[in-house]
């Protein structure tokens, strides 16, 4: 079941918005955030009644890497560090259950084996698909296991782990059905909690394999 829809690349940037914001940093060429854009996320997100906790500690971001196996992005790890939203759909890094984070991870992997199973998903890339499902369960675990790691910021919104670049894009995910859902973390706050201005970064998103070629609808044929 597909809950976005398949659209263009270009209906699927988050809305269309075509503001432009000056507060940049650009690194190796690519737009990321500047501590105060990460200072506004914090502050938007208070504005419209999000919860905040202090933000984790450097020995709190070495329990969830040591836990799960990941470390956050720039971007992210950013946020935390300055405050720690909690509540419903938030994922409480700092007490959350182990159980319940765990398997928020471990879903965008599932995802993609459930369209494998019952949607004909299949990248091209991954060689004949085998008859039986059990080898191609296998198979797209040993394959999603190469990919970029995802992790939630928010409901089924996520941003990818390190070494993702600064200012990697926010992905909504529902099995192959992903979106951008922000071009930056400051962008997808604004979209996801109807607070402008957006922060779009006029087409220079960096790319996250696999992830990025779903969101701009790229065919299995050339995935």
């Amino acid at each position: 079941m597909r809950h976005h829809g398949r659209a263009s690349s270009r209906q699927k940037t988050a809305f269309g918005f075509l503001a432009i914001r000056d507060r940049r940093a650009v690194r190796n060429g690519k737009i990321g955030l500047v501590r105060s854009d990460v200072e506004e996320v914090v502050e938007r997100l208070r504005m419209c009644g999000v919860a905040l906790d202090p933000g984790l500690a450097g020995d709190e971001f070495d329990t969830v890497r040591k836990q799960f196996g990941f470390e956050f992005s720039p971007d992210h790890r950013s946020l935390l560090a300055l405050a720690l939203p909690i509540g419903q759909s938030w994922p409480d890094w700092r007490s959350g259950d182990h159980d319940d984070l765990a398997s928020r991870l471990a879903r965008p992997a599932d995802g993609v084996v459930f369209d494998v199973l019952n949607n004909a998903f299949w990248p091209a890339s991954w060689g004949r698909r085998p008859a039986d499902d059990t080898t191609a369960e296998a198979i797209t675990r040993v394959e999603m296991a190469r990919v970029p790691t995802l992790i939630p910021i928010y409901s089924h919104r996520y941003l990818p782990a390190a070494p993702a670049p600064v200012g990697s894009p926010v992905f909504s995910v529902y099995q192959t059905d992903v979106i951008y859902y922000g071009d930056n973390l400051l962008d997808y706050v604004a979209h996801e909690f109807h607070i402008p201005p957006p922060h779009p970064t006029g087409g220079n998103r960096p790319r996250v394999r696999f992830w990025s070629d779903l969101a701009e609808s790229v065919d299995d044929a050339d995935l």
